[in-house]
């Protein structure tokens, strides 16, 4: 049995892939029929496979009758896309990480959440102890500070009403009207500090960077002993950034 399971399952792959080529070659759809001619498969195995596909959310079927590709697909393709990209900037994340001695971070706003793309560290340079998830902490990163800094005043506000200013240290901004004036009023402008605010003896500092219209923030987090290097880290990640948003922005 199990020596027979093998080809089955491979084949049964390669069936489910020939039927999706075909499909993507119809931008407004195609129906069962003309895919099994064009894939070359039986009739009785299109349907098999097309509700399969259909059920999973890999394709959709139109009220025609007609077969297109489905979101599912679209979103795997994206998540590659996405790796891809990262895949562009990981090098200058490294050497950003190597030039100032400290982990290298970067985030993206994404469906109204700061979400960690992410986290270049080392030995030398190793991470903050991510004991709060960055999507309910934005108010205390500097990563998530500086996204906060670039938005219009609507999405700000829409951000501030579905998250608690929690105090993570007592350092923590807790007000909102507070956040907001000392990030208009940011002396590292455009980059943006957290002061021990997420964890106590560590300083971040973030500028923003771009995937496309896509807003992000790129930062590094090191000791707050360092506090008199900022100036220099600060001109580092500032044409670190300009790297980054050129990779991320750039198409094929």
């Amino acid at each position: 049995m199990g020596a027979q399971d093998g080809p089955t399952l491979i084949t049964s792959v390669q069936r489910a892939f020939r039927l999706m080529e075909a499909v993507g070659a119809h931008e407004g759809g195609a129906p069962a029929k003309q895919l099994a001619r064009e894939a070359g498969l039986p009739l009785a195995t299109t349907y098999h496979l097309l509700r399969t596909l259909t059920h999973d959310g890999y394709l959709r079927k139109l009220d025609d009758g007609g077969f297109v590709i489905g979101d599912k697909l679209h979103h795997l393709h994206s998540g590659s896309r996405g790796q891809e990209l990262l895949n562009r900037v990981r090098p200058t994340l490294g050497a950003l990480r190597d030039q100032v001695s400290a982990a290298a971070y970067l985030t993206f706003y994404e469906e109204g959440e700061i979400r960690v793309a992410e986290i270049v560290d080392g030995p030398r340079a190793p991470r903050v102890d991510l004991w709060v998830g960055f999507e309910d902490a934005g108010h205390a990163t500097a990563l998530g500070k500086c996204v906060l800094r670039e938005l219009d005043d609507e999405a700000r506000n829409d951000y501030l009403s579905r998250h608690s200013l929690n105090d993570l240290t007592p350092r923590t901004i807790t007000h909102p009207f507070e956040l907001l004036r000392r990030l208009d009023a940011s002396p590292t402008a455009p980059g943006v500090m957290d002061l021990e605010e997420y964890a106590v003896g560590t300083v971040c500092l973030a500028v923003p960077v771009y995937s496309g219209e896509k807003l992000g923030s790129l930062g590094v987090s090191f000791r707050a002993d360092r506090l008199t290097q900022t100036d220099q880290v600060r001109a580092t990640l500032l044409s670190t950034a300009g790297r980054v948003t050129r990779g991320l922005s750039l198409s094929e």
